[in-house]
């Protein structure tokens, strides 16, 4: 006779409260610490890698990269770890997952990865955006200099691939078409565009090559040059964003999507609302970046706290993951192995990772943006493992709007048991943002996904 037992593997993040955030988009995640994005699209899905400040961090202590993704640029769903320094097993020390980027290529993803102080940048392979990833040449791809930083990519439309790095230089090969080997030698940039000081992003736009960089220091804010071939001359052209005292540094990430572009980089918002003294612990941000008739691009404010326009809505007959939210206060999330035990406690075989939301208590929130419900709805289904119990209001529009129903949770104790509540719910159409707020004592439950019934 066998079972199923639950084992806690990872744990991500504490969040502090920002005032107005249910009206807030940016920072965009708010579970975890998050910095230099590197967006990709694929399949009409905005998958978002990053770096990631732990929760503890002075300085830079970063061990793993994240996975975000999203069809509609609002509402971001958390995929947990998506890679970590224990995937490169000549990397001596666990400190040091900086800035990432990641590209697909002959149904294969590509994930660049630095480590600095000497130690190179390494690379990873996918079948899937999703990973697993796993190192398929045992050793630094680049190792040229103590600052081998910020990779980005660009395969140009005649199939040579380029990558570019480096912190004070600018530094630039040709990869092979393999993306993990490359031909001729590395190059340092000799037209480095004025005030380049690190991260890097290169991208083509209605036929003309951009970099956007860190510039300046410190404050960093976001440079960019043009040129008309991949491998320069760079002819600088301003600021996509002047620096600012309220993010120390910044890295920008460049995609179109749904025929819009975007540029997202990160301040320090969710830290500084609690702590005066500056610590590396750093939060992603997006806007809305506009080109003019001769290519140049408009000069953005800092960011803002609105963010960007939703695209779509979010179907609510479908299961939504817990940890898809354009907005939250107060919450983690949590990954959590399952394994097949038998009897006698020996592991079994491995099920499934389950990431929920956890560290849950009495007036946190989840807000989903743009909820479409076409048909109406009767009622609500939540997954939750019980902690000391306690209630889902489910309002709309505010987190004091109307509330449509009560999800109680009453049992408690079951922390590794999932079961499945449900509540009739008020009548509703249209489109409507919903705020899940918890009510109760102590930590109340775990929460995993949620789906509403027309009947």
């Amino acid at each position: 006779m066998k079972k199923s037992l639950f084992i806690i593997v990872s744990i991500f993040i504490v969040v502090v409260n920002l005032p107005l955030a249910g009206n807030a988009q940016n920072p965009i995640i708010q579970t975890n610490y998050t910095a230099d994005p590197a967006p990709l699209v694929y399949n009409d899905t905005v998958f978002l890698y990053t770096s990631h400040d732990e929760d503890d961090a002075f300085g830079f202590k970063m061990q793993d990269w994240l996975l975000y993704t999203s069809t509609d640029m609002v509402n971001w769903t958390d995929h947990g770890v998506i890679a970590s320094l224990k995937d490169f097993k000549w990397v001596p020390y666990d400190n040091g997952a900086w800035a990432p980027q990641c590209i697909q290529r002959n149904n294969k993803f590509y994930m660049y990865c630095p480590m600095p102080n000497g130690i190179g940048i390494g690379v990873l392979v996918s079948d899937s955006p999703y990973g697993p990833f796993k190192d398929p040449i045992g050793k630094p791809l680049i190792k040229n200099s103590m600052l081998d930083i910020d990779p980005t990519i660009l395969i140009d439309e005649d199939g040579q691939a380029y990558l570019y790095w480096g912190n004070p230089n600018f530094y630039y090969v040709k990869l092979n078409e393999d993306m993990i080997s490359y031909s001729g030698e590395i190059i340092n940039e000799p037209t480095k565009p004025d005030n380049y000081q690190e991260g890097p992003w290169v991208w083509k736009h209605n036929g003309h090559y951009y970099l956007a960089y860190a510039s300046t220091c410190c404050p960093e804010g976001i440079g960019y040059a043009m040129s008309s071939s991949p491998t320069g001359p760079w002819e600088y052209k301003g600021m996509i964003m002047e620096g600012d005292k309220r993010s120390n540094g910044n890295h920008p990430g460049v995609i179109d999507y749904k025929g819009n572009s975007y540029v997202f980089g990160f301040n320090y918002a969710i830290l500084k609302q609690t702590m005066l003294k500056h610590y590396e612990r750093r939060s992603i941000c997006i806007e809305n970046l506009k080109y003019n008739t001769d290519g140049s691009i408009q000069k953005l404010p800092f960011w803002s706290t609105t963010g960007v326009k939703q695209l779509g809505t979010v179907n609510p007959y479908n299961r939504i993951e817990a940890e898809t939210m354009a907005f939250s206060e107060g919450l983690k999330t949590e990954l959590v192995t399952e394994w097949e035990r038998n009897v006698s406690w020996d592991k079994g075989k491995k099920i499934a990772d389950r990431l929920f939301v956890s560290s849950i208590h009495n007036g946190d929130y989840i807000k989903v943006q743009g909820v479409n419900f076409s048909k109406g709805a009767a009622s609500i289904d939540v997954s939750v493992a019980s902690l000391y119990g306690g209630k889902i209001e489910v309002h709309t529009d505010k987190i004091d709007g109307p509330v449509i129903g009560i999800v109680n949770v009453n049992t408690s104790g079951e922390g590794d048991v999932w079961k499945v509540f449900s509540t009739s719910v008020k009548h509703i159409n249209g489109i409507h943002d919903l705020y899940f707020v918890f009510k109760g004592e102590k930590e109340l439950f775990n929460f995993d996904w949620w789906t509403f019934n027309t009947k």
